[in-house]
């Protein structure tokens, strides 16, 4: 019994990588057919150091969390199994993928310029706008969940953002993003930070909100700019 028990526990656990890693591949094939094999599997790779940040990040603070599933035009997403307790985990565990997925895309930047390369160069181009475009402070976008922190409010801000973005160039997947946002925005509007909800889930150490500002606007200042950089090299050759 206890050896059915073992070989059911670890059928479970490969059947879980074997979803992960089948979704990641059905997903450069899909990039490949549009992109070609080499940037198709290079996007993936970024997009999985983006979604392992926070994997980690929330093995961490102790939460049960999903290995990375991946679904073509759409991105990838952990599954958190149990919600964070406080505001402050919440926007640690968000912060932690752009982060990751910001080193990522300055790796690849560097060997670009080592390499004197324009594959990876517009490889490191694609990694920075990826995570610029998560941190918008709207949820559920990466932003949205560290900006709450200091408060639900600025979602506010993040919706416009979308829209513009949308006007220029039109994507179901923003599409999508805006209806998942929708409940957030509706939540923002209606949000009192006096009620017992908010103290609670959103008591947090003023300092430690700065700390959380301070890191959000230097992550958005380096990707938009390492984005602009990458781009203008590459209109320049």
């Amino acid at each position: 019994m206890l050896r059915l028990l073992i070989l059911l526990l670890t059928t479970a656990k490969f059947g879980k990588l074997l979803l992960s890693a089948g979704s990641m591949l059905l997903t450069i094939w899909v990039y490949t057919t549009i992109y070609g094999l080499p940037f198709a599997a290079g996007f993936v790779g970024l997009l999985l150091v983006h979604e392992m940040g926070h994997y980690f990040a929330a093995q961490q603070r102790g939460l049960s969390v999903s290995l990375p599933a991946f679904i073509p035009f759409m991105g990838a997403f952990i599954n958190l199994r149990e919600q964070p307790h406080d505001s402050e985990t919440e926007a640690y565990v968000a912060y932690a993928g752009p982060f990751t997925g910001t080193l990522g895309a300055f790796a690849v930047y560097f060997w670009g310029r080592h390499t004197d390369t324009d594959f990876w160069m517009a490889l490191a181009y694609a990694g920075f706008v990826l995570n610029l475009f998560n941190l918008i402070p709207v949820s559920p976008l990466d932003g949205g969940r560290i900006t709450q922190v200091l408060s639900p409010r600025i979602w506010l801000l993040g919706a416009p953002m979308l829209a513009i973005i949308f006007y220029y160039m039109p994507s179901p997947m923003l599409v999508l993003i805006g209806v998942l946002a929708l409940p957030s925005l509706f939540a923002a509007w209606r949000y009192d930070p006096a009620s017992p909800e908010a103290q609670a889930y959103r008591s947090i150490d003023p300092g430690m909100r700065f700390e959380y500002m301070v890191l959000y606007l230097g992550l958005v200042a380096v990707t938009a700019l390492m984005a602009f950089h990458t781009h203008e090299g590459l209109a320049h050759r």
